[in-house]
């Protein structure tokens, strides 16, 4: 007797799998028990450093959806999850005051978010989504380079910040769905 499947899965993660799996895995390692001190990959300098500028970065990139949100509301319920993602990884990295979830048209440029020098959002929602996925790519890449030289702790949170934000190209590059 041969059995058949009537059920067809759809080829590829679905957008809530790959969201939930990307804040699962933030928050599991930022759950983790560890210390960055300790001379197992860097000095407390160098992770300070690298903590500083991975929740500056973290909250230029929520700022920089702030404004891409106000200039095309059409697609607030799209961007805002990945926002608030960008919000928590700030906060991860020990940034304050990045809670506010205000689209402000008035965010500067020089808050605009890796990849984005001039801060100005495109006219088109394509392109404006096409920036976005380049400045999260540009940051993944960075944050997965930098693996190297932080310590235990500060790389596992940098590693699952990265693999968010690829998952959140992904989900920026994704067809209308």
């Amino acid at each position: 007797m041969s059995f058949s499947s009537s059920l067809r899965l759809p080829p590829g993660p679905r957008r809530r799998s790959l969201l939930a799996s990307a804040a699962g895995a933030a928050l599991l390692v930022g759950c983790s028990g560890g210390s960055d001190s300790g001379g197992s990959g860097g000095s407390p300098s160098v992770a300070d450093r690298a903590r500083a500028r991975a929740a500056r970065d973290s909250e230029g990139l929520a700022a920089r959806y702030a404004t891409v949100i106000a200039a095309h509301p059409g697609l607030a319920a799209r961007l805002t999850p990945l926002r608030a993602e960008a919000v928590r990884h700030a906060e991860a990295f020990g940034a304050a005051g990045t809670a506010a979830p205000k689209a402000s048209p008035s965010v500067s440029a020089r808050a605009a978010g890796p990849g984005d020098a001039a801060g100005a959002v495109p006219e088109s929602e394509k392109d404006a989504l096409a920036q976005l996925a380049a400045a999260e790519r540009e940051l993944a890449d960075r944050r997965a380079g930098a693996l190297l030289e932080v310590p235990g702790e500060l790389a596992r949170l940098l590693a699952s910040v990265a693999a968010a934000g690829a998952a959140h190209v992904f989900l920026l590059t994704e067809g209308d769905g």
